[in-house]
Formats: C-alpha cells, structure tokens, sequence
C-alpha cells in the first residue's frame, strides 16, 4: 500500500474496482484545514479520464508495474502490435491504452507497462516528440502573417496538426507528442 505522497505522474493504482494511471496530480497545503492531492486519473481499460482528490495520508493500493522498451510496428484495427527490443516478444495494445495514436510512426520506440501479476500492458508512453513529415497542406499565403496564424495539415501517419504558415508539404516537423501540437521546423 502506498500513500498520497508516493503520487507520481505515471503511477498505475486500484481504483474502484479498476485500474487507473495517473496523468496528472496537485498537492495542495490551503492556509485553513488538511492539505489533499488532487489528481486526474485515466482508466487503463476503458481510457475514460476521472478527476478526483485524495485527503493526505489516504492509503491508496498501487500496482507493480514493469517497463519495457518496445518498437512498434503495425496498426490493426483498434489494436496496436509492439515488439519487445530486448527479447523480440510481440504484444497488442488496445487503442485506448495510448495518448495519440495517430502520432504514432512505425518503427517508433516507446515504454509500455506491463502489470506484473497477469501480464497485462497497462498503458504506452510515447516519446516527448516525434518528427513526422507532412504530406499535405495548403501553401502558405505570402504577407499573411501578421499574427500567430496556423493552417491545417496532414501528417504521415494520418493524423491532423495545425501548423505555422511557412510549413509545407515534404517538410519534417517535430510534433509534441502529449499535446499533439507543432514544436518547430527540422532541417534536413
């Protein structure tokens, strides 16, 4: 058993009666009555996202949880299949497991945790960024930029990004991978 203070983003808990990571947490001490931990939880089966608060010290039951690097290598359905770079066991991953899969190129190393008791992959976490190519957009129109302006655009892998005018198609960029969102331009 584990208490509030053991919080962590990433940390896989038993929550009624389901399993839930943690994607993002506040202690928080008020100036009047107890300090608590307010946390948004996700369903590792379902991926329905929950805010809740824990009051400090609450005893929480946290699952043991081994991380692997794997690589990914094809999209089927809703199913996602990954092989383990160290011993080359392949394993599917539900849709719902993963934050944006449409960011997801194959050939891609990511981190999945695999709970220890039934052999279950409880969630994937993807790199910080990833630099996909894009392959269609409107041109930018020129003196246009007065503001922060973005125009839509199609990345390789499928996925739908807004991006900074001057992008074009066959431009590498760097996407944030938690966010979706455009980070910058990478020269070739």
């Amino acid at each position: 058993m584990a208490t509030t203070s053991d919080i962590r983003k990433g940390l896989c808990i038993k929550y009624n009666n389901d399993i839930y990571k943690i994607v993002e947490f506040l202690h928080v001490k008020p100036g009047k009555g107890p300090a608590f931990v307010r946390t948004k939880l996700k369903s590792v089966t379902n991926g329905k996202v929950l805010d809740n608060t824990f009051s400090a010290g609450h005893k929480i039951e946290d699952i043991r949880v081994e991380t692997n690097k794997f690589q990914y290598l094809y999209g089927e359905g809703d199913e996602f299949n990954f092989m383990n770079v160290d011993d080359y066991n392949q394993i599917m991953v539900g849709k719902n497991s993963i934050d944006n899969p449409g960011l997801l190129k194959e050939g891609e190393i990511v981190s999945i945790s695999i709970n220890t008791e039934d052999g279950l992959p409880l969630s994937v976490d993807m790199p910080a960024s990833v630099i996909l190519e894009i392959t269609h957009t409107e041109p930018g129109v020129k003196g246009n930029t007065a503001t922060n302006a973005t125009k839509p655009a199609e990345l390789e892998t499928g996925a739908k990004i807004n991006v900074p005018l001057f992008i074009n198609e066959g431009d590498k960029i760097k996407v944030d991978t938690e966010k979706a969102t455009y980070i910058e331009r990478i020269k070739d």
